[in-house]
Parts: C-alpha cells; structure tokens; sequence
C-alpha cells in the first residue's frame, strides 16, 4: 500500500507538470538510499512547495485537506492519541463524531499509522491532509502547554538575532515561578520553562539538541527519551549560552566539550543540575541530569528493593570493615543506592569521604573529592590521599583499573567500609572481574563482604493499569510455570492501558531490584580456587536462597508492580 501511494503520488507529480522530471528522478534517488517520503524530499529539496503539494494531493486522490494553523482543536482529543505515536507517524486528531475520528495526516495512505491508531483509539479513523510543518507545529503545540507559551514567547521576538544579557548574580533560579520571569529577556523565560517542565514530567535527564534546521529538546523519563518540542534555530544559541551562564562556562568556548552544574528551586525542593556541553557539527549539545537531594533522604528501604535482598544488604551494612560493591550497566540506579548508604550511614563520629568523577549529589557533612584525571587526580592516586585523612567509610564512584581495585580491597582490610561500583551484569561476575584485573584471589577473598547487582524497572502506571489476559505459552516461555502460578492464587495480570498522567506510556515511576551476594566460607573457598561465576552463582542461589534479578522482577510482576514485556526488557540476559 505504501508503493502504491507512491506511484500515485508520482503520476499526479508528472501528469499535472509540477515537478521537473529530472528533479523527481533525484528524489526517488535520494529516498532509494535514505528511505523517508518522497513528499517530503520533494519539499525538502525545494522542487516543491508544502501548500502546492497537499492542494494537488487533496484533489487528485479525493481526500479534504485541512489548514491546521487555522484550526481550533480540542485538547481533550490528545487523550486518545499517544503522542509517541503522533509524532512518529506525523498525524494529529482533529475531531470525534460517535465512533469516527478525524485525523489530519502527511500520509494519508500509511495502513500501518491508521492501524495503530485504530487500535490505541478503538475508533473508526477518518483521515484528512494537513502539511507536515503544520502537523509538528500543532503536536508541539498541543501535547505540551509549554511548547504553547514557548512559541508565544518566541513569536513576540524580533526576528533577527539578539543580543541577551543575563544576569550570573542570582545562583539558585526559582523556574516555579513563572509569573516573576515574565519580567526577564524571552531566552531566559523559554529555558526555565523548559527546565519547569521537564520537572513536572519527572524527567530525569534533558537533551538539547541542534540539528541542521531547528533546536530539539527531549526528555527521559522513567528512563526512555522522548520528544519535548523543536525551537527556531535562530534561537539555538542563546538558549546555550543561556545554559552557560546558569553553569558558570566560558560561552565563548565551542570547541572543546565543557561541564558545569547550577541549582533551581522547584515546588519547594532544591535540584541539582549536571551540565555536560559537547561540540557537534551543528552545535553545542547539551545533557542536563537532574539530581533530587530530597530522593535520598528516604533511605535504602524506600528505594523499592524487596525485603529479601535487602535485609542481606542491610546485615553485609553493619560490618565494620570490608568491601561492599554495587554492580549494573549505567542508568540502572547505582548512584542513587551508594549515596543512600552513605546518606544512611552519616554521623557525627564517622568520617566519610567519597572519590567520584563527576561529583553528584553534594552531601552536608561528608568530604567529597572530584577526580581529574587531567592533574594527575585518579582514582588511584586519590584513593592514597583519601587513606591518609583517617576515614572510617570511603565511597570510590567507580572502580576501573587494576590498582585502584588493589588500593580499595588493602584499604577495607585495615579497618575502613569501602563502598564502590563494577560494570558487570550480575553480582558473582564482579568476583571474577576484580580477579581479571589483577587482584589476588586470596585478598578478594578476605576483604569482599558483600557483591550485589540492580536494576530499574518501570512501574505500571496505577491510573490507567488494567488486567490483562496472558497466554499460557507466553509464560512458560518467560521460564514461569502457569498452573503452578494458578494453584497459588496468580490468576489476574496487570498492564497500563496509557493515560495522560503516564503520557500515554502506561508506566509511571521506577522501582529497583536487587540480587544480593553474601561472601561466605564457601564463596571464599570458591573464590581461592577461581571458581566461575556461574558456579558461585548457583550456590549463592542453592544455599543462601538468593534471588536473582530475573526472581525479583518475577515478584514485582506477580505483584502487579510491573508488566511482564517489563520484566524481559530488564533481566533478558538474566
């Protein structure tokens, strides 16, 4: 169906003498190598206007076209449509009659966008041509509020370039406060909108991103990135010298990648933003980490781990000395569980320093050194300096060689807690990694007390989350048993349908789950013989009832915490 709308579109193209044959030769060339539309190559390569191309379209194939610059949509309408799905087909809806929905399209000939809006929506889909333009303009405009007042904003700007002075004076910007920066220069309106509503979506990273015609911004949330809005690219780089200021950077450096950190005040709570700015070819991109000091003050029992795995947590916690690593591929949250030990663990009579590289999250009361490789400051040469100041628990970001691994495990074998993190995908592969940059097994052996491995998995949201049928193969091919899971009671599985609280993803929050492996006689013994991984593995699990992370994600699933594609997503290699 796809082909066949192309070749109408080429005939129309040809019979009607509005495309040159040789340019339309070079468009189908071009979507020959690069896939996409072939109207939308036409329009981009200027053989073609928009306008020109939707009026011959709309006549030729029968189909009304609509001027969506001109059309009043209801909100109400966004409900229905995903805006993943949105903007991935480039459609909005536009009106509901009974059980018909309008929906304005680029390609109204995309069976497989009108499928998946047909069963998102359960509606019967009316299709109507906007332009393509006109169609990110409206998403933009009405699946965010702020892309609304962002374009009000902009659009109250002269349209040449402007020269914007900020003031660098004020450290903490209150972006709760809408109604005060009314009063700034529209840059500094635009980016702490932005910022409040990245905040309001609980986003944990923002990416600001030039491209060759336009600014995107994105945000991730619960750990997926998504679309936010596209700002002029003649605003691009105010926006990051903005950026710049707030971070305390040079803004007149582009070349070199550059990293800062500024605060906010956000409905009553202080955020920490990392700064990281690297040079492309369309410009400087900026990421931005949002860091919620408020998060860790919970505690490790409110980070969602189940009580299992967290009492042996807890239990390896209470040892004065040793080594406890935390383990996981990035973004899985070991961050967040090293500062609430140590946030757990602050006292007036202990002395507790941290070597990380960046620093995160500053802590009152706790000496935090930022490792620079570029003096001379590794984790290595820090950690020497670190054992000299008398610590009681040191906390290492991340061990990556060999000699820090050697300095750490000498260190908690005279007396200090040493706490640190491993790249590796399960907590018995810590064991041998320590082995396989050099350390000796016997000094792995006497100062690991504890190995553990985590990750986040999305919650199901509770506003939209509805049962859902599971066949009985699909299970048994998740490595799960049905009629035993029946006799137990486990008949009802959950799902999110999508709302517009969980943008329509049907997940919202994070939980983690955590594998715990307690360093016994027999896991010391297996270590002095180099045992595998596995090997230890299987103990752990046999005789210390250890629940790995494909277990814990079973039980929060079974809990209807999460959904079973979830926990496949997360633990597949487990």
């Amino acid at each position: 169906m796809v082909e066949s709308f192309k070749e109408k579109l080429v005939d129309i193209l040809v019979n009607g003498k509005l495309v040159k044959q040789k340019d339309l030769e070079k468009a189908l060339e071009i979507q020959k190598k690069s896939g996409g539309s072939l109207g939308k190559i036409l329009v981009d390569k200027g053989y073609i206007s928009q306008k020109d191309l939707m009026v011959v379209m709309s006549h030729q194939l029968n189909i009304p076209p609509i001027d969506l610059s001109k059309y009043k949509i209801d909100k109400t309408l966004m409900d229905l449509i995903p805006e993943r799905i949105a903007r991935q087909y480039s459609l909005i809806p536009v009106s509901k009659i009974a059980t018909v929905l309008t929906v304005a399209m680029s390609d109204p000939f995309n069976i497989f966008a009108i499928d998946d809006v047909k069963a998102a929506t359960h509606f019967k889909i009316d299709p109507v041509l906007a332009t393509e333009n006109d169609i990110k303009d409206a998403i933009n405009n009405y699946y965010g509020a702020h892309a609304q007042e962002i374009s009000k904003i902009l659009g109250d700007m002269p349209s040449e370039e402007l020269d914007i002075e900020v003031s660098e004076e004020e450290e903490k910007i209150d972006v709760s406060e809408i109604a005060e920066e009314s009063q700034k220069a529209p840059i500094v309106k635009v980016v702490s909108l932005i910022l409040n509503e990245a905040m309001k979506q609980r986003a944990s990273d923002i990416h600001i991103e030039p491209c060759e015609k336009f600014l995107r911004v994105r945000y991730r949330v619960d750990g997926n990135l998504h679309e936010a809005l596209t700002l002029p690219k003649k605003n691009q780089n105010a926006v990051i010298a903005r950026l710049k200021i707030m971070s305390k950077l040079d803004i007149t450096e582009t070349r070199m990648p550059q990293d800062g950190r500024f605060k906010i005040a956000f409905e009553g709570k202080e955020i920490d933003f990392r700064v990281s700015i690297l040079p492309t070819a369309f410009g400087g991109k900026v990421v931005m980490r949002a860091l919620d000091k408020s998060a860790l003050s919970t505690g490790l029992d409110k980070l969602g781990f189940l009580p299992g795995p967290l009492n042996t947590f807890n239990a390896a916690l209470a040892r004065p000395y040793g080594m406890i690593l935390v383990t996981g591929p990035t973004g899985s949250g070991k961050s967040t569980t090293l500062y609430s030990i140590i946030n757990q663990l602050n006292a007036p009579e202990r002395n507790i320093i941290t070597l990380e590289d960046p620093v995160e999250y500053e802590l009152e009361g706790i000496t935090q050194i930022q490792a620079r490789a570029e003096i001379g400051l590794t984790f290595a040469s820090g950690l020497k300096s670190v054992l000299r100041q008398s610590p009681d628990i040191v906390m290492v970001g991340e061990i990556r060689d060999g000699e820090t691994a050697d300095i750490a495990i000498k260190a908690s074998l005279t007396g200090q807690l040493i706490l640190s993190t491993l790249h590796t995908n399960d907590s018995a592969g810590a064991i041998t990694r320590l082995i396989d940059m050099g350390v000796e097994p016997f000094l792995v052996a006497s100062s690991l007390v504890l190995s553990s491995a985590q990750r986040l998995m999305r919650k199901t949201c509770t506003n939209c989350k509805e049962e859902v049928a599971i066949p009985k193969s699909v299970l048994e091919r998740a490595g799960m048993n049905a009629d035993e899971l029946a006799k137990k009671g486990h008949k009802v599985f959950f799902k999110g349908r999508g709302c517009q609280r969980c943008g329509n993803t049907g997940y919202y929050g994070r939980v983690g789950i955590l594998e715990a492996l307690l360093i016994d006689d027999k896991v010391r013994d297996m270590i002095m013989r180099k045992s595998g991984s596995d090997e230890i593995k299987d103990h752990a699990i046999k005789h210390q009832g250890m629940k790995t992370l494909y277990d814990n994600a079973i039980e929060n699933f079974l809990s209807g915490i999460t959904s079973l594609e979830e926990v496949m997503r997360v633990t597949s290699e487990d």
